[in-house]
């Protein structure tokens, strides 16, 4: 058997894109359906491959740093999202006490599917499209047909400013898939994660938390 070639993400069969809304109409030269997560990460070299620069947003300077290891569709990290980044963003991302890094962990090809939208804009737009995809999480999911997730997840491109153009170049770029696959295996390799949301505070490994108990520990940093 030919060996596989590297997934071209997101590819849809035109008609299931007519039927999903008709958001997909130019439909790239292979299907996500042909590919499976574990063939890209074959595919995906840890040894040789260049780390990707983290998605970063804070004060370069701070104190404190906060490490948030996640995936777009594991439900403890929508509701990490809504219940502890939305008051640690204004409480101390904003005020400038913390600098705060997500890392993506890809669990299936959805997960990954949305990372590469909100990769798509750059780092300027990524912390806003990051929080649309967990906050709407279950209604992009959908019904978890392929064709429905990634119809919604384009729409969050589009709704994002991106033109369709740009998303698609983003979403058919196989390259960057297993560079962000194999930066996952890297990182997430060297730090033991196996299970999100994993925090990392000033280095040390945490597991999910409320609120109110990692306000504790990040004071506790800040008073050092």
């Amino acid at each position: 058997m030919a060996k596989t070639t590297p997934m071209m993400l997101l590819g849809l069969v035109a008609a299931a894109a007519v039927a999903a809304g008709g958001w997909w109409l130019v439909r790239p030269k292979t299907s996500v359906a042909d590919f499976t997560l574990a063939a890209i990460a074959q595919e995906a070299s840890t040894e040789t491959a260049e780390l990707l620069p983290d998605m970063v947003i804070g004060n370069e300077d701070a104190k404190v740093t906060v490490i948030e290891y996640a995936s777009f569709t594991c439900p403890h990290c929508g509701d990490f999202h809504a219940n502890v980044f939305a008051p640690l963003q204004s409480e101390y991302i904003d005020t400038g006490l913390v600098q705060f890094i997500h890392r993506e962990v890809y669990f299936d090809k959805f997960g990954l599917m949305a990372a590469m939208i909100a990769n798509c804009g750059g780092p300027e737009k990524y912390f806003p499209v990051m929080g649309v995809i967990y906050d709407t999480q279950v209604e992009w999911y959908g019904d978890g047909a392929e064709s429905t997730i990634i119809n919604n997840l384009i729409k969050i491109g589009l709704k994002s400013g991106l033109s369709q153009e740009a998303v698609n170049a983003c979403i058919s770029d196989n390259a960057r898939a297993e560079a962000m696959v194999a930066n996952y295996l890297a990182r997430a390799g060297a730090d033991d994660v196996n299970a999100t949301p994993t925090l990392f505070v000033n280095g040390v490994k945490y597991s999910n938390m409320a609120y109110a108990d990692l306000k504790k520990i990040i004071d506790a940093e800040l008073a050092k």
